[in-house]
């Protein structure tokens, strides 16, 4: 009996969880009306249309490119989403993408005589490089408790301005007079698997096929393995994981490394996706990394979440793209985009001020239980306080 109050407490959470993303979305997509009607009230009604339906406005081929945005943002959210239930902050993404980018494209250039399997060994090093480049403030965090946040962000600036120096140095790798890398051999394009015929004209390639493959491995690793039930313990509480025998150290260090492996990823799955997008030398963090954190959000750190969260803002950013056909900025889905992150966060809090609310209904419940004095009454299981409430609810009657 108690284990089914407390099945069905959680998924009472769970619900609430998910309805306040739905909730969020909706209050961010009327935020975007009220501005496109402040800046073009003639036309505002039919620039919001336009963003619900522009992504399907050309068939098989905008629903294609949904996918292809939604790629890169899908790992990157996955990789701050892993850290986040771990306990841990990742704001390297844009550092570990970049540098991941960079380390499948060289491979992707240089190492021609790989043959077939020349492509997943540049998958491979994207992945390596990325995992290399969240070990520092992975390290940083776990022997000398330096917080991962600042010194991830520091790494975010030496990536982006150590590839712009490694590119223009590599004659091989630097287009001069595009300012960006050279392509890659198609040996080294990851294969399209027939999504090119199915979504005829857009740029999405196998990447997003596999970007989900990795979804459903890490919702599997986080939530049905010891490795994964490990992890977590360590971000709840450290010492306490410590304590029970759990190599706190080496958690961390694995959740920053596999997070960095995930963003290096998703730079190898855009730049080995034969789509012509090339890295370009520019003193600009990647926003596939930055935009990792707002998928994570949206998506409640589920890596389920996750994929259907990098979807939606995929699908609203390629709605987004046809605002200029009404005289309207494409910024505007940034801001819409912005409003949801917001309002997930602000529901967040609400659910953890309601947490709190209810946890000291009950303390208060337990002070009234015999025999038990009110200094003790923390300790009491909360499944015997609902048994002894409903106990007193039949005395009552």
């Amino acid at each position: 009996m108690m284990q089914n109050k407390k099945i069905k407490k959680d998924k009472e959470s769970k619900n609430r969880a998910y309805l306040s993303s739905i909730i969020a979305i909706v209050v961010g997509l009327l935020f975007g009306y009220i501005v496109l009607m402040i800046a073009n009230p003639e036309q505002a009604t039919d620039g919001f249309i336009q963003i619900l339906t522009g992504a399907v406005t050309n068939d098989m081929k905008g629903i294609g490119q949904v996918f292809y945005y939604a790629t890169p943002i899908m790992l990157t959210g996955l990789s701050v989403a892993f850290a986040f239930k771990t306990g841990l902050f990742n704001i390297g993404t844009p550092g570990q993408f970049i540098v991941g980018a960079y380390a499948g494209v060289y491979v992707g250039v240089k190492f021609t005589a790989l043959g077939p399997i020349h492509w997943i060994v540049a998958l491979l090093a994207a992945c390596i490089a990325g995992a290399i480049w969240a070990l520092v403030p992975g390290v940083l965090k776990a022997f000398c408790n330096v917080n991962e946040v600042i010194s991830a962000i520091m790494m975010n600036y030496i990536g982006m301005y150590l590839v712009n120096y490694l590119l223009k140095g590599n004659v091989d790798l630097f287009n001069t007079l595009k300012n960006e890398s050279n392509p890659v051999a198609d040996s080294a394009t990851i294969p399209k698997f027939g999504l090119d015929k199915l979504f005829e004209g857009s740029a999405v390639g196998g990447g997003i096929i596999i970007a989900i493959i990795i979804v459903i491995i890490m919702y599997i690793v986080l939530n049905k393995t010891t490795f994964g039930f490990e992890l977590k313990a360590v971000g709840f509480n450290r010492e306490a994981s410590k304590y029970a025998g759990i190599n706190e150290k080496r958690g961390i260090i694995l959740s920053m490394a596999i997070a960095g492996a995930l963003a290096g990823i998703a730079g190898g799955l855009l730049y080995l996706g034969g789509s012509g997008k090339y890295i370009e030398v520019v003193d600009v963090l990647a926003p596939e990394g930055f935009n990792g954190i707002s998928v994570a959000l949206l998506g409640l750190s589920n890596p389920i979440g996750v994929a259907f969260s990098a979807i939606f803002i995929a699908y609203i950013t390629q709605g987004g793209f046809y605002l200029q056909l009404f005289d309207f900025a494409p910024e505007i889905i940034d801001i819409i985009i912005a409003v949801i992150i917001y309002f997930s966060a602000f529901a967040l809090i609400l659910q953890a001020t309601y947490s709190n609310f209810i946890k000291k209904r009950r303390n208060k419940l337990a002070e009234r239980l015999p025999g038990k004095p009110a200094e003790q009454t923390i300790e009491v299981p909360i499944d015997e306080l609902e048994v002894v409430e409903e106990e007193k609810e039949g005395d009552d009657v």
